[in-house]
């Protein structure tokens, strides 16, 4: 891959060092001007016909390319605004309630254990937390499901690999895996798969996937039948859901957002996702090996783009680094300053972090 051009493509990155992709991705010109020519279209001709025939084609694209990273097929894949709202239609979805047990990991993303929270609150499920590494060996015989991160955002670990052997579904918060790093949905073992677009698919905030498995899709129940999740509008009270995965499609997302996202994914795509996943990996080691030859103690981490180390104040630190130009973030709760390293990061980058630390 050409590696200086997809750079050039990230404004952000001509003075500053974003490593912040764990929360969102640097935001390519393409996506800005996707955006602003929709809202143009939309301004000078009207939100009408061509535009709405514009927003379903667009919605088209977002899943098939959505679906091309997961190594999906089109018909699993719903279109969402963000991780949490995959997440929390699976757990409205299915038939939980007193008795069953949803086993999750106590350091997963408040954007998973608010949702779990929510259901123990309304429906009185249980929910049990053990260690992260230890999830496949703590299922026991009242567990229904297993909620955990696909990579936790803390350390940049990966899934224990025994989950994909388990007889309980499994919902994966995939935030840290979707264009992160390289992987074939179906190959995970899970159930459900919930993502992100504005991490590692540098897209717009509000955009996001969820992933169905097609044997699951009957057991999953749609949170809402809106207009765009039936299969004919004019059947009114007769109107039934689509029999794939757009049942679970958000219904409110912009043709604007829909443009950005998309946008954003051709880019990436078109400089190759196994070397996109490659490079970010590679400066992600790179930066980890770095980090403990300079003594400091990085998290065990997996082969991901997410590298986090111990410091005595990880807020003061983080805001020290932008006002440097070095955009990181602090996990609240935990010790760790974390650096998100995707493929439009170079060596310089890494340069100025270690510089400024």
């Amino acid at each position: 891959m050409d590696a200086s051009a997809l750079r050039a493509e990230f404004p952000v990155l001509a003075d500053r060092a974003y490593l912040n992709a764990g929360t969102c991705g640097p935001l390519p010109h393409a996506a800005v001007r996707a955006s602003l020519d929709m809202l143009d279209r939309g301004a000078s001709y009207g939100r009408a016909k061509e535009y709405v025939e514009a927003m379903i084609e667009l919605r088209d694209r977002q899943r098939a390319g959505y679906a091309a990273t997961l190594g999906a097929d089109t018909a699993d894949v719903a279109l969402t605004t963000c991780t949490s709202d995959g997440v929390v239609r699976v757990l409205a979805g299915l038939e939980l309630g007193p008795g069953d047990e949803v086993l999750t990991a106590p350091d997963e993303h408040p954007g998973l254990l608010g949702p779990l929270t929510t259901l123990r609150a309304r429906r009185g499920v249980d929910l049990r937390a053990a260690p992260f590494g230890d999830l496949a060996d703590a299922v026991g015989p009242r567990t229904k499901l297993v909620a955990c991160s696909h990579v936790s955002w803390v350390t940049g670990a990966v899934r224990p690999e025994g989950l994909a052997a388990l007889d309980v579904p499994v919902l994966l918060d995939g935030a840290q895996g979707v264009g992160a790093i390289g992987f074939d949905v179906a190959a995970l073992g899970c159930a459900f798969y919930a993502g992100s677009g504005q991490k590692w698919l540098c897209g717009p905030i509000g955009s996001g996937m969820l992933w169905v498995a097609p044997q699951w899709r009957e057991g999953l129940a749609p949170i809402g039948t809106t207009y765009l999740n039936v299969e004919n509008p004019g059947d009114g009270l007769d109107s039934r859901p689509h029999p794939d995965a757009r049942r679970y499609d958000a219904p409110g997302v912009s043709a604007e957002t829909l443009a950005a996202a998309v946008a954003a994914h051709d880019l990436l795509a078109a400089h190759g996702w196994p070397e996109v996943h490659a490079r970010g990996a590679g400066l992600a080691a790179a930066l980890a090996q770095r980090l403990a030859q300079d003594g400091r103690t990085v998290a065990p981490r997996g082969e991901t783009t997410l590298v986090s180390w111990e410091d005595p104040d990880p807020e003061a630190t983080r805001d020290r680094l932008a006002d440097v130009g070095v955009i990181v973030r602090h996990l609240p709760g935990t010790p760790y300053v974390r650096a998100s390293v995707g493929a439009w990061n170079d060596e310089s980058d890494l340069e100025r972090l270690m510089a400024a630390l």
